[in-house]
């Protein structure tokens, strides 16, 4: 897959193309569904499917600090595309000056001009251009102009429910795992980096990885999560840790009361294995959430909960990994 950062890197050479349009923050069932036809259509037709995503969100530059919470890095994002089959992800940075391009001049400048588009496949709700003046008739009327084809649609739903985005991200915060995992077709992943922590954990008898995530990443309710736990990247052994393989462990999320901690933390203590994992990309991806964020009477409660904690994430993801 091929991977842009704005219009500037698309070839002097480059033909038609199927393009998918969005944030795609996620990339949930919905989008996925999104996604593929647009793949499906690139490949009827003989030519690459582009997806065009868009950096920071939009909202932030919109309404400056209304940035929401982010279920996926860019990077995530890129991965996931790559999987459904796209040729091409194209990253648009959202500036000023682009969110006041017109409608008109946006299809045109960008899609006809720039990116030669064949077809164009989005969300039935999608909207495009200076204050979301466009929609998708706008936009079939303007392929009608300019010669190319306009796929709306129809968002996906289950139990009364559309997958959205917002929706996902209101599981999230609330702790629902389940949810979440239903609607983006896979467990919720928290990334980042591992520093230091207070060594509390290890003192306990519980070592555990601090795991500091991107500003703006979608951190659940508080409370201790079953969780499998991967060192991002291929084939280096940290002690009996390999990265690009996933391990079983239990995460806790809040701030330890016990210790009237007040710093908001993610905590992964990786079951039955010892490594160095200072400095390494980790990712934390939530199954099931065990228990909420409690304050112990003493160190000893705490130790016991713990290790409850640590059974209770063993029993779950051994069920789920040999769920079909």
């Amino acid at each position: 897959m091929l991977r842009w950062r704005g219009l500037d890197e698309v070839p002097a050479d480059w033909g038609r193309c199927v393009l998918t349009i969005g944030v795609f923050d996620g990339v949930h069932r919905g989008h996925a569904q999104l996604i593929s036809r647009a793949v499906s259509a690139a490949r009827k037709r003989g030519i690459p499917s582009v997806l065009m995503t868009f950096d920071p969100h939009p909202m932030e530059v919109v309404r400056p600090g209304s940035h929401p919470a982010q279920l996926t890095t860019l990077a995530r994002r890129a991965e996931l595309a790559e999987d459904l089959g796209i040729d091409v992800f194209c990253v648009m940075p959202f500036t000023a000056e682009f969110m006041k391009l017109t409608p008109e001049r946006y299809a045109h400048e960008i899609l006809v001009e720039r990116l030669h588009v064949a077809e164009v496949v989005v969300g039935e709700n999608f909207t495009f251009g200076k204050k979301a003046a466009g929609n998708v008739d706008l936009l079939r009327q303007i392929g009608d102009r300019f010669g190319f084809a306009v796929d709306g649609v129809t968002l996906l739903a289950e139990h009364a429910v559309t997958f959205s985005s917002t929706y996902i991200r209101s599981c999230v915060d609330a702790g629902d795992m389940a949810a979440a995992t239903e609607a983006l077709g896979r467990p919720h992943r928290v990334e980042g980096v591992v520093v230091h922590g207070d060594g509390r954990g290890r003192q306990l008898g519980y070592p555990t990885a601090n795991v500091a995530p991107p500003m703006y990443a979608a951190i659940p309710a508080d409370g201790v999560y079953a969780a499998w736990f991967t060192v991002l990247g291929h084939g280096v052994d940290l002690g009996t840790v390999t990265s690009g393989e996933r391990y079983m462990a239990a995460v806790s999320v809040g701030t330890n009361p016990t210790f009237s901690g007040r710093t908001r933390t993610v905590e992964a203590f990786v079951l039955d294995r010892e490594a160095d994992l200072y400095g390494q990309h980790v990712a934390v991806d939530l199954v099931e959430r065990l228990r909420g964020m409690e304050k112990f009477d003493s160190v000893d409660d705490l130790i016991v909960a713990m290790g409850r904690d640590a059974e209770r994430s063993r029993e779950i993801l051994s069920a789920s990994d040999s769920a079909p």
